[in-house]
């Protein structure tokens, strides 16, 4: 049975994939989230090539947050991977939230990009 499921979560994931693509001028921001900790990253799919990344690792975003796993550290890496990619000149993203639903803490990230004047 947990073949069956991993098999049909893994044909999920690949036709979304192909429907997302980042390039250098607008590239995709890659939210992974785990049960502890969440991960984003900007790609430019064309090069193969990690342009930013941001997660609730970062010593700055996990000493100002009581738990890793909320919606609010959520929000700060959101924050915090929009001002990496304001400084790469980084305006305009596709948003990849890796065939997860977009709620919690998926939405978090994307609402604090939005704030910093990221848009997708």
């Amino acid at each position: 049975m947990k073949k069956k499921i991993k098999k049909i979560f893994l044909q999920k994931k690949k036709r979304y994939l192909k429907k997302i693509v980042g390039t250098t001028e607008k590239p995709r921001l890659s939210v992974f989230r785990s049960h502890k900790h969440i991960y984003a990253q900007l790609i430019d799919d064309q090069k193969a090539h990690t342009l930013a990344f941001s997660s609730t690792l970062d010593k700055n975003i996990s000493n100002n947050v009581s738990s890793t796993a909320t919606k609010e550290a959520s929000n700060l890496v959101g924050i915090n991977i929009a001002q990496k990619a304001k400084e790469k000149n980084i305006s305009y993203v596709v948003f990849d939230r890796g065939n997860r639903p977009y709620h919690g803490r998926i939405q978090s990230v994307a609402e604090g990009a939005r704030t910093e004047g990221l848009k997708f």
